[in-house]
This record gives C-alpha cells, sequence and structure tokens, in this order.
C-alpha cells in the first residue's frame, strides 16, 4: 500500500519471525516516523546475531512497533528494555507484552537519547537503534548508545542512509555487516575497542 506521492503505508500488524512467539502479531499504530523494520531485514540481522539471546540484556531505543525487542526477548534475551516516547505507542506495547507474557519486557515511556545518556555504562549486550525513519536521528543515537554496551558488545543501526567507518570509528565500534532492502540502509556493530568506548 502506498500514499499518495508514492511512499509506502506501513503494515497494521507485524509478526515475530523466531523464538518462543514465532508467528505471534503486533500492532502497528499510527504515528509519525513509525516504519516497522521489515521481516526480510530482520531475518538477516537475526542470521547476524545467531538465533539464540538467552540471558542477554537488550535495549530497543527507539521501538516503535516493537518487532527489534520482541524479537530479542522471543529468542531468550534475558532483560529487553523498550523506549517509546508516544504514550499510545508505548501502551500498546504494554498490552503486547502482557498478552504473550513476555515478562522479560520493560517498557518506558521516554525519549531515547536523552534516557541513554543518563543511564549507567555497559549495561546492555546488545542496543537497537531504529529512529524515526526521516529523523537525523541516528548517529547522535549511536554515540549515546556506544557506552551503554558491555565490551565486546553489539550495536545495530538503521536506517534511510549508511554508515561509513568514520561515523563509529571515534565510538569504539567497527561495522561487522552492512546491507541494504530497499530504501532500508542497515548495519552490525560491535563494540571492538572496549576501552574507547564512552
Amino acid at each position: 500500500m502506498k500514499r499518495a506521492g508514492g511512499r509506502r503505508e506501513p503494515p497494521r500488524e507485524v509478526r515475530i519471525i523466531g523464538g518462543q512467539w514465532k508467528r505471534s502479531k503486533l500492532p502497528v499504530l499510527e504515528a509519525p516516523g513509525l516504519r516497522p523494520t521489515p521481516d526480510r531485514v530482520r531475518e538477516t540481522l537475526f542470521n547476524w546475531l545467531g538465533q539464540d539471546l538467552t540471558g542477554w540484556r537488550c535495549l530497543d531505543a527507539f521501538a516503535g512497533s516493537g518487532a527489534l525487542g520482541f524479537e530479542a526477548a522471543s529468542r531468550g534475551a534475558s532483560d529487553v528494555v523498550l523506549l517509546e516516547r508516544d504514550r499510545h505507542v508505548a501502551a500498546s506495547l504494554a498490552e503486547s507484552a502482557r498478552r504473550l507474557g513476555a515478562t522479560a519486557l520493560r517498557i518506558e515511556c521516554a525519549e531515547a537519547i536523552a534516557w541513554m545518556g543518563r543511564s549507567a555504562p555497559s549495561a546492555f549486550d546488545l542496543v537497537f537503534i531504529d529512529p524515526p525513519f526521516d529523523s537525523a536521528l541516528a548517529l547522535p543515537a549511536l554515540a549515546a548508545a556506544a557506552r551503554l554496551l558491555q565490551p565486546f558488545g553489539w550495536l545495530y543501526v538503521e536506517g534511510p542512509a549508511g554508515l561509513a567507518d568514520a561515523d563509529v570509528d571515534a565510538h569504539g565500534l567497527g561495522i561487522t555487516h552492512r546491507s541494504r532492502a530497499g530504501a532500508v540502509h542497515f548495519h552490525l556493530l560491535r563494540a571492538l575497542k572496549p576501552g574507547m568506548v564512552g
């Protein structure tokens, strides 16, 4: 489905593609910039990471539909924080968590970059950065997220433009994988130099 002018409408729901809640549906509310990570991108990402995230601590910094955070919890992550600044969207995420019995999930109604800026360092094994698609938040969010990673932790970044090595080097990160699906560029980064993170 496309909007006038050729822009594609977001889907009304997304499916979790792996783990204990495979095929479960998550609603996608109408909200500015909300564009869920496509199934094939999520499938590629979790092929890169491995299918089993048992015991991982994860942060979905711009939760939106919750597809990334719920996917991580479905695959065994023990603690998943979903940040969402829109109260209606955050309430929908909380309802989906209740429906699935997703006790590892914690939803916070918060602005992502400010929340990350006041959080304890080295708190997460994996951080997802998928800001509103037409925003310019990817690089500021990447900088805020880098200090939250455990040594050798993972950072996923998705957006309308590719990242260059120079964008991540100063934060002690390295790009391990990158790909593109249509207009979506997506990257998996790793904290390769723990002493530089922050």
